[in-house]
């Protein structure tokens, strides 16, 4: 975590002996507040989505308003988040980190008094700075505050954590709006607050200041080229919305891959970039992270429609939404350890394919149960989301596995934040694309008569019976296009990974090995 008023520790003390800058008496309120701060980006990314229905009538958002609400947070996390490890290193861990909390809170304060979607916009995309410096800091300061033999411990404790607040997140969020109804959606952001208050109180006033490792640079100028490029496809990608002006999309979208090849060029350039390229020229590494685009992109598609289309278009309440999220942080938190072991044994391979298999058959459930118009949550969505969970929690310890192990030692801190910032650019360009998508076939199905709600916006009192009719009919039918698209994207990913991703023995020599270097 991150930084603050500093506590003078002996050079000689049995702390530093074991290579760690916390106290033993102290390490327990790393932990704590390590765990707080992961909950605020937790609570964020998965009650929002329950909520956007609640806040698009709130706030009179559009569909390509509310894509921009994830976006904008998507797009700052994801350019700088590579930036924001490296802040840790230079800086010092409790310095850092502390600064990406109170970023992080101020801006959801800001976030929660937003009177328009143009300025919730904005203070999102500053949360998203906030959390780039946060989130690479929470489990880097517990394994730096923790020595070898008790640092897995104490990552098992966070992840444990982490896995509950995902899970009872959504649910407690779910039955907070729909009890006080739509204007509540200000206190899933006010909720940021006190916890990141606690945890900078505990980061300043128990835990010791840790020096700086090394004055690695940072590279703001990648990370800005990084932030343009993305942020102008997903303009572009938005901005095909048929609730969109549609004119600058083209434009949009050539700036961004130009300024996403300018990017390239630049990091080739650097002495100290922000990513190595030299790690893709390993098959390995390229092919586990290009299966990890293609899952995270499906995944965070319909995480982020399926909560739209349940309750404007099928009726359910937000509270028996929020459910959904349930066998996604279980199936993680229960089986990624056994998983894990598994996979150490027969190789990474067959689990990654077998899981993004299984999360495609999920999918396509999905898109035929909204085809066929069947509104069945309890014995329909849910199994499926169940199913879905199931394939994930087969992936994310296997997939972790073939990143870190395709690439040398030295590397693996690295290998990590690249294929975490590629799994969040994934997230970013699918809610950008696939709300274009819905939003396509949603108009050409309504043909968008006067009175006729947005794709996965609520209808208003008074709308025709009619009319309302056909709005549930376009709304499954959209929703059903986007989940049929991520259902491939799944199989692609599970052909990838197993065509790239080594067995039990990997077939293919790491950087420099065999090649004289």
């Amino acid at each position: 975590m991150s930084s603050a008023n500093e506590i003078t520790a002996d050079l000689h003390s049995p702390t530093r002996a074991n290579g760690t800058f916390c106290p033993q008496t102290q390490r327990k309120f790393v932990l704590v507040a390590a765990i707080l701060a992961s909950a605020l980006g937790f609570i964020d990314g998965s009650i929002l989505a329950i909520a956007m229905p609640a806040l698009r009538v709130d706030l009179g958002a559009s569909l390509a308003e509310a894509q921009w609400i994830s976006n904008a947070y998507a797009l700052t996390l994801s350019a700088l988040i590579l930036a924001g490890g490296a802040a840790g290193d230079r800086f010092g861990l409790r310095r850092a980190f502390v600064t990406g909390i109170a970023l992080f809170i101020t801006a959801s304060l800001a976030c929660a008094m937003a009177p328009n979607p143009a300025i919730l916009i904005v203070f999102r995309a500053i949360q998203g700075i906030g959390a780039a410096i946060m989130v690479p800091g929470s489990l880097a300061i517990i394994a730096k505050a923790y020595p070898k033999k008790e640092r897995g411990r104490a990552i098992g404790i966070w992840a444990a954590a982490s896995a509950l607040t995902t899970a009872l997140g959504p649910v407690l969020g779910g039955f907070v709006l729909t009890t006080f109804g739509n204007g509540v959606w200000r206190a899933i952001f006010a909720i940021n607050l006190p916890l990141g208050l606690i945890s900078i109180y505990l980061l300043l006033a128990k835990v010791p200041a840790d020096q700086p490792t090394e004055k690695r640079s940072l590279d703001l100028t990648g990370a800005a080229l990084a932030t343009l490029a993305f942020g102008s496809l997903a303009y572009g990608l938005t901005a095909m919305n048929a609730e969109g002006g549609g004119m600058m999309a083209g434009p949009a979208i050539v700036a961004g891959v130009v300024l996403l090849f300018v990017f390239i060029l630049y990091e080739r350039w650097q002495r100290e970039p922000m990513i190595d390229l030299g790690l893709f020229r390993i098959g390995a590494f390229a092919g586990a992270n290009l299966a990890t685009f293609f899952l995270y992109f499906a995944l965070s598609a319909n995480l982020f429609y399926l909560p739209m289309v349940l309750i404007a278009g099928w009726g359910l309440s937000s509270a028996e939404v929020g459910f959904i999220f349930l066998p996604l942080s279980a199936s993680i938190a229960l089986l990624s350890g056994p998983v894990g072991q598994w996979s150490d044994k027969i190789g990474p391979r067959l689990p990654i394919a077998a899981g993004s298999f299984i999360v495609a058959i999920a999918f396509a459930g999905l898109a035929l149960l909204s085809h066929a118009g069947i509104h069945n949550f309890w014995t329909g969505a849910f199994p499926l989301m169940a199913l879905m969970g199931l394939g994930m929690a087969l992936v994310v310890s296997p997939l972790s596995t073939a990143v870190m192990t395709s690439v040398d030692d030295k590397d693996t801190g690295a290998a990590s934040g690249i294929n975490n910032a590629v799994s969040r650019v994934g997230g970013l360009i699918a809610v950008a694309a696939m709300g274009s998508l819905a939003a396509f076939v949603y108009a050409r199905l309504t043909g968008n008569p006067a009175g006729m709600p947005g794709f996965g916006e609520p209808p208003a009192a008074g709308l025709a019976a009619n009319l309302d009719a056909v709005r549930i009919t376009a709304s499954d039918s959209a929703f059903a296009a986007v989940a049929a698209v991520t259902t491939l994207l799944c199989l692609l990913s599970s052909i990838i990974a197993w065509l790239t991703v080594p067995g039990q023995a990997s077939p293919w020599p790491r950087r420099g090995e065999g090649s004289g270097k």
